[in-house]
């Protein structure tokens, strides 16, 4: 018999909480739930979910801080649900590890949608380990093998450092990259003055790719905080 997966719920206010417990019981996810971040990490150490939905604002301790814990040692997907609206604290969020961001209030198909995501692009430990020889979704492939980027099976011609972003950009599919992330592992540095250098090479990238850049197919712009390649 298959076990299901485990989901740690970390929320203080009772009625989303509840929502969000019978929401994962209906799609036959277990689950565990505590208000306090101290509590929630306890549990992650225990328990070792294989997700975690966390809220920013709780009681006890910032949920930032409950994210770094997490994540200094245990290799665990972590989608955050928060009424903090601002874009910088998206990018904290994202940059401390968190795997996704939605702002309260949300939907549940929109908040599955992206469980099932963050489920089915596993870590990239483990995606070294399974030997990933390309990306591929609604006719775009990435042959990693052969550094090869195409559009119902005609190949683009990227740039190394284009081919190297689209790269990224799929081996995290389905996950917000920050600009920081993507210049960093790109270019080795980062200045907040290279996120306009950045725009540019994805417009550029978008241009190939893309049918329509206006209503774009794969790339996703994730407004004042990065890119998101999709998954679903």
């Amino acid at each position: 018999m298959d076990i299901k997966p485990l989901i740690l719920i970390i929320e203080d206010d009772k009625p989303i909480a509840r929502f969000l417990e019978i929401s994962m019981e209906t799609q036959g996810y277990r689950y565990i739930s505590t208000k306090f971040g101290k509590e929630g990490i306890a549990l992650a150490y225990s328990h070792n979910p294989d997700m975690i939905i966390l809220d920013l604002g709780l009681p006890d301790i910032d949920g930032l801080e409950v994210i770094e814990k997490i994540k200094e040692n245990l290799n665990i997907k972590i989608i955050v649900v928060s009424a903090r609206e601002h874009e910088r604290q998206k990018v904290d969020a994202l940059d401390k590890g968190a795997d996704d961001y939605l702002t309260k209030p949300f939907s549940i198909p929109e908040l599955l949608a992206r469980i099932r995501v963050a489920f089915r692009n596993k870590s990239d430990n483990q995606d070294k380990s399974e030997n990933i020889e390309f990306y591929e979704f609604n006719g775009l492939k990435v042959d990693y093998e052969k550094r090869q980027v195409l559009v119902d099976n005609v190949e683009i011609k990227l740039t190394p450092i284009e081919y190297k972003l689209v790269e990224l950009l799929s081996k995290h599919s389905g996950r917000v990259l920050t600009h920081k992330f993507l210049i960093k592992e790109t270019w080795g540095t980062y200045l907040e003055s290279d996120n306009q250098t950045l725009r540019v090479f994805m417009a550029n990238i978008r241009k190939k790719i893309e049918s329509d850049t206006t209503n774009p197919k794969y790339i996703v712009t994730e407004v004042g905080v990065g890119y998101r390649l999709k998954s679903e």
